[in-house]
């Protein structure tokens, strides 16, 4: 008689284990053990299982004898083949550790790579000529957001044309033109600011944190950076010194333009410090460990009008500062003031340039 049993046996398809219907008789069971193909390491142990077996059924001579010592002969085969099955599996897993852990050291080259890329061009850009800086490319970085970028263009041209006003104011003070043709580069000095505070509103529509983050200026200016520009109370004072001729009159407007942007400047503050803990109230609100954040994120959006609308009352107080200065100050003097203001604002750019491109000490 012969009797069949079910064997586990790698299958060459798939990598994985199929029942096969093996004869009991021990030269069939072998020559299906040797057409598997186990590892080397694991023949002998095998073999001599099979060896053993055989022998023990020779001493015996029965069937009853033979079909207990092929059922016996099984098990540490299974054992084996179950060994073999969690081996397969371990190295598997850990080839995809590994290639996991390959793919994010390349990710992780490729932004080195990147950042070390925007520090030269960054470096690049601030290399100091004279008492200023190359603003070709002064703004532009590539923003994803369309309307920052089309900001970062204009921003560029608009310190190019300020430059290019600077001295063209310079060469009109040093010449014998009167007040009526000066106060023509006076009006352009002017409207030349008031166009930059329209660009900056569109732009803190499109995001206003890189407007109030001050990303667009160099980071000399973002020092004295308050909501998005200068203040207008510091610069008044900043300016005051080179306001030659001042009657006493003058400085007592001057004086009173100060306080009243002091005081205005508070009430700004005031109510940024407000919003600012709104909004942290409203991301915060509710477990911020239940994962689902989204409601949060939906009620600070909200706020986000609140604080463009700061933005554009601070730029509000600074083009009234700069027309009341023009009120009080003579064309010539407030020719020389927009002189000042240019120069200092370049003055801070040539500032960051030099400070990024100086020699870095050997470690």
């Amino acid at each position: 008689m012969n009797s069949t049993t079910t064997q586990f046996v790698p299958s060459r398809r798939m990598g994985l284990y199929e029942p096969v219907h093996q004869m009991s008789m021990w030269g069939d069971f072998r020559n299906t053990l040797l057409d598997s193909s186990p590892p080397p390491e694991l023949m002998l142990e095998v073999n001599a299982n099979l060896d053993n077996q055989s022998e023990d059924t020779t001493s015996h001579g029965t069937f009853a004898a033979s079909h207990r010592n092929d059922q016996e002969a099984s098990k540490p085969d299974d054992k084996v083949l179950r060994r073999l099955a969690q081996n397969r599996e371990a190295a598997r897993k850990s080839r995809l550790r590994k290639k996991a852990y390959v793919q994010q050291l390349e990710n992780s080259k490729l932004r080195l790579i990147q950042l070390e890329q925007e520090l030269n061009r960054v470096r690049q850009q601030g290399l100091c000529v004279g008492g200023g800086i190359d603003t070709s490319q002064l703004a532009y970085t590539g923003n994803s957001n369309p309307g920052i970028s089309a900001f970062e263009l204009e921003y560029g041209h608009w310190v190019e044309e300020q430059n290019r006003q600077i001295s063209d104011l310079k060469n009109a003070l040093h010449s014998d033109m009167g007040d009526t043709e000066l106060q023509i580069f006076v009006d352009g000095g002017m409207q030349h600011y008031f166009e930059l505070f329209s660009m900056k509103v569109m732009a803190a529509r499109a995001d206003v944190f890189y407007i109030m983050s001050g990303m667009w200026k160099t980071s000399a200016e973002r020092f004295f950076l308050w909501i998005g520009g200068f203040r207008p109370s510091e610069l008044v004072k900043v300016l005051s010194p080179h306001l030659d001729a001042l009657s006493e009159q003058q400085r007592l407007d001057i004086v009173n333009l100060t306080q009243s942007c002091q005081q205005a400047e508070d009430a700004l503050s005031q109510g940024m410090e407000k919003l600012q803990f709104i909004l942290a109230q409203a991301i915060a609100d509710g477990l911020l460990r239940e994962g689902n954040y989204l409601p949060q994120i939906g009620a600070a959006m909200n706020k986000l009008d609140d604080l463009v609308r700061f933005v554009v009352q601070a730029d509000h107080l600074r083009q009234e500062t700069l027309q009341q200065l023009s009120r009080i100050l003579t064309t010539r003097q407030a020719a020389r003031g927009l002189l000042a203001l240019g120069e200092y604002l370049q003055r801070l750019r040539a500032l960051s340039s030099c400070w990024s491109s100086r020699p870095r000490e050997q470690a």
